[in-house]
């Protein structure tokens, strides 16, 4: 009788922990604007089944679009694109409890930041409307110090609504942490900095710089599993192009696009991640289309097309998939949900759960351990 209880209990424990392993929390950033938002939102989150429930939310932050969560997942960074009130805000969090408290903030010298990462000594975001990089201090207790450096881009390209000046779109660390990777949609460059997380002044050096094709617009990039290629998708004309990286260089593999070759409308790509076993690559395209295209990651950076599918939303601005590589989430600014869709590991091929959440404008979704 007493083995017998012990191996129920075995059982019941290993079960236990096996059901906490596939729950994670997911992180949403919002536009506070447009309809009835309190900034940054924690769901609970099951890899298993695709259900949720909420955990928490913060009151009154404004426009908190991008977020970065620290390595030690014990502080989360926002951003606040809030034209010349632009800020940066640090919080507590407490994984369990999925509670978010207010630190500090700081302003960027930055107009309108729209993306944030963060390491143990600094917070660095991407500004678009002032087309810069601030390089903010980070301290002990997680706040954030005052900014160290302000990189500023110069110059255009041919687009004139979109590209009549530099837009900083978004920050990288590179997977060895010693350079920043940049991407500009104003200038159609991409730029490769050296990082000195413990300098105080000159924390990011230009290494190197890449154009790509005038008009196109990068947006965001995403590295291979491997650290071998980077994936870069611009905004403007929906091309993702493959790189061969190597020490702070970028080198023109391929591109193909997220659109169809007959495809007539407005383009809009914007995010793009690969699945956690690195086979497969997912780009979203707003615009007119509001779907999400996924690809096979062959040798040498190349990709074959597998799939473009419907959001089912309008403005599928960011996505995720949840770390088990079960989901897919893609959150609509305009339509104010986010989408769960099924993955297939095997195919890479998405499937609609029916499941959504209701949410005021997502546009950033970061999954984190409870």
């Amino acid at each position: 009788m007493k083995k017998t209880v012990t191996i129920l209990f075995t059982i019941f424990a290993f079960s236990t922990l096996q059901a906490q392993e596939n729950k994670f929390n997911l992180i949403v950033g919002t536009y506070t604007k447009p309809c009835d938002s309190k900034g940054i939102y924690v769901y609970e989150f099951d890899s298993n089944t695709g259900g949720f429930s909420l955990k928490s939310n913060t009151e009154n932050i404004f426009n908190p679009s991008y977020l970065s969560v620290s390595n030690d997942n014990k502080f989360v960074y926002s951003v606040s694109e809030n034209d010349k009130k632009s800020s940066v805000s640090a919080f507590g969090y407490n994984s369990k409890s999925g509670k978010l408290d207010f630190i500090n903030y700081q302003n960027p010298n930055g107009l309108n930041p729209c993306y944030i990462i963060n390491d143990d000594k600094n917070v660095i975001t991407a500004n678009y409307s002032s087309g810069n990089i601030s390089v903010l201090g980070k301290n002990n207790d997680g706040s954030i110090g005052a900014v160290k450096q302000v990189v500023q881009h110069t110059g255009k390209s041919i687009n004139a609504k979109r590209q009549e000046a530099p837009h900083a779109h978004m920050v990288y660390f590179s997977p060895d942490k010693k350079y920043v990777l940049a991407n500009d949609l104003g200038t159609d460059k991409i730029y490769v900095y050296e990082y000195n997380s413990n300098s105080a002044t000159e924390v990011l050096q230009l290494k190197s710089s890449i154009d790509v094709k005038p008009g196109s617009g990068p947006r965001h990039l995403i590295v291979s599993k491997d650290g071998k290629y980077v994936y870069v998708l611009q905004e403007l004309d929906g091309t993702i192009t493959s790189f061969s990286y190597t020490n702070g260089m970028l080198k023109k593999v391929s591109e193909t696009k997220v659109v169809s070759p007959d495809f007539k409308g407005d383009i809009g790509a914007a995010d793009i991640h690969i699945s956690p076993d690195g086979k497969f690559l997912y780009a979203t395209n707003r615009g007119t289309a509001n779907d999400i295209s996924a690809f096979k990651i062959l040798k040498k950076g190349k990709l074959e097309f597998v799939q473009r599918t419907s959001t089912l939303g309008k403005g599928p601005r960011n996505f995720n998939i949840d770390p088990t590589g079960n989901f897919l989430l893609v959150g609509h600014q305009y339509t104010n949900e986010i989408v769960i869709f099924k993955r297939d590991k095997t195919t890479g091929m998405l499937t609609n759960t029916g499941k959504k959440i209701d949410l005021c404008s997502p546009v950033c979704l970061v999954f984190t351990k409870i």
